[in-house]
């Protein structure tokens, strides 16, 4: 597929972020936004394949901790959203309905617990078929009426989600923190994404569920996208459904359940904002495509022997069990390495005339601008390479994160806060519904939310809420986001 690269990305993501993000991620071949559908995408072999990398990391780690793949139907039937009644007021206005079939109404589904929920209730008739962990990858889709933008917020939402019942809250809780463990797992260890697991307040928790717990991710212009959330549904569904088991007395109990949701174009968002530069993407290898390129540097009086050997070294490099291509098309060097480095994989080996007398390849890595030289004969230190190419990605993007998240006394400390790009930390009234009215006060005059209390540490409020100046009861984080 030919590149629509040629002139290369024409701002600084440091001077206009928005719109290095949207010429970056039709240049490097992500997405063709073309056939100009609101919200909808199509992703280009390089964006798919990527996109592909994703699922597998989380799906095999899904399986790894016990889920099974299940598939469920696109649609749901308007009974079955209707029977969870917060959910269903949490979704009406994002649903797309499909035209009514024979008085059936049926809708393309915004999420899939009042499809699991009923088939729980099937599945599970004792305390022996417990736990139940399952996931299905597919689409899922919403209404959004505000301003849609390519991978960040989209109507159609390729992603994984999980649904999983058990026999007591205790082990339901343990899988919520299972689910964080599998984002730290992939988005930060893997990805090199740093992120804030953030116990929503109860006006911004997912509809229907006890609580949920999103993962902040700040993007280079300040503001945060959530990543994967988990929620504990407690008992509302498997109530609604009457989905129960048979405990190990014989009692019938209804069933607690659990949801995970990874949304990986949104995830690839993230990947591309936190490691792109002004060269293009910067790919960690567990996703890129291709994890090294072979260039060759050719002359008409030495091609055929260069090819001949640049072909026997991507035999060696597969045999390492490494992604590796050979680039043999037509360009010059040059547009080679524009090219790969604008779709942003790791390394690049060059071998001409002067490597093969010396038995040995120039190297580049993506994120330096220095060369190197590597023996024929020692490829396989490319696997250290490689480890130490995607520690060094990690460590950046933490480094990013510090001194982000600033202590504040009053409403004029948290907006210069967050007019820096940054995340206020300050004293708060409730989380609970109480505290809603002081959220709507953040929302109008500060153009932000509160996106709620650490999940991994209890931290102590002191003092009055910067708002209503009650006693405070929480330390809770304010931030701007998409």
């Amino acid at each position: 597929m030919e590149t629509k690269s040629s002139q290369g990305l024409s701002v600084k993501k440091s001077e206009d972020f928005s719109k290095w993000f949207s010429e970056i991620i039709e240049k490097s071949d992500i997405v063709d936004l073309r056939l100009d559908i609101k919200g909808f995408m199509v992703f280009c072999p390089w964006g798919a394949t990527i996109l592909e990398r994703i699922f597998r990391l989380f799906s095999d780690e899904l399986e790894r901790k016990g889920h099974k793949q299940t598939f469920m139907p696109t649609v749901i039937p308007e009974e079955n959203l209707k029977k969870e009644s917060s959910h269903i007021a949490g979704f009406t206005p994002e649903v797309f309905w499909l035209k009514e079939i024979n008085k059936e109404k049926l809708a393309l589904r915004p999420t899939s617990e009042t499809l699991y929920t009923p088939m729980f209730k099937l599945w599970v008739r004792s305390h022996r078929d417990i736990p139940l962990k399952l996931y299905q990858r597919g689409s899922v889709f919403r209404l959004d009426t505000k301003a849609t933008r390519p991978l960040i917020r989209t109507r159609e939402i390729l992603w994984i989600e999980a649904h999983d019942a058990f026999a007591t809250k205790a082990q339901a809780e343990a899988q919520v923190q299972e689910d964080i463990q599998i984002t730290e797992e992939i988005m930060h260890k893997k990805l090199g994404i740093p992120f804030l697991p953030m116990k929503r307040p109860s006006w911004d928790k997912f509809a229907g569920a006890e609580y949920t717990i999103g993962s902040d991710v700040m993007m280079p212009d300040g503001k945060l996208i959530q990543q994967p959330s988990t929620h504990l549904m407690g008992q509302k569904f498997s109530k609604a459904f009457n989905a129960t088991f048979k405990n190990e007395k014989g009692k019938e109990e209804f069933l607690w359940t659990t949801a995970y949701g990874p949304a990986m174009s949104r995830i690839l968002a993230s990947v591309i904002a936190m490691h792109g530069d002004d060269k293009g993407l910067v790919l960690p290898s567990s996703v890129s495509p291709v994890s090294i390129v072979i260039v060759p540097i050719l002359r008409k009086e030495n091609k055929e022997l260069v090819i001949k050997e640049a072909n026997k070294i991507k035999e060696k490099i597969q045999e390492l069990g490494l992604k590796v291509e050979l680039d043999i098309s037509e360009k010059s060097p040059g547009e080679k390495f524009h090219i790969w480095e604008l779709r942003g994989v790791p390394i690049r080996l060059e071998i001409g005339e002067n490597e093969l007398k010396a038995k040995e390849l120039t190297l580049s890595l993506r994120t330096s601008d220095k060369k190197e030289k590597i023996k024929i004969s020692e490829l396989k230190k490319l696997h250290t390479i490689i480890d130490k190419y995607d520690q060094d990605l990690v460590k950046k993007a933490d480094n990013s994160l510090k001194g982000k998240i600033l202590d504040a006394k009053n409403k004029k400390e948290v907006l210069e806060i967050l007019d820096k790009g940054c995340i206020a930390r300050v004293n708060f009234c409730s989380t609970d519904e109480q505290g809603a009215k002081c959220a709507g006060i953040v929302e109008k005059e500060m153009n932000a939310e509160v996106r709620g209390t650490m999940a991994n540490k209890k931290e102590s409020a002191s003092g009055n809420c910067l708002i209503c100046g009650k006693k405070a009861s929480e330390i809770i984080y304010i931030g701007r986001s998409y």
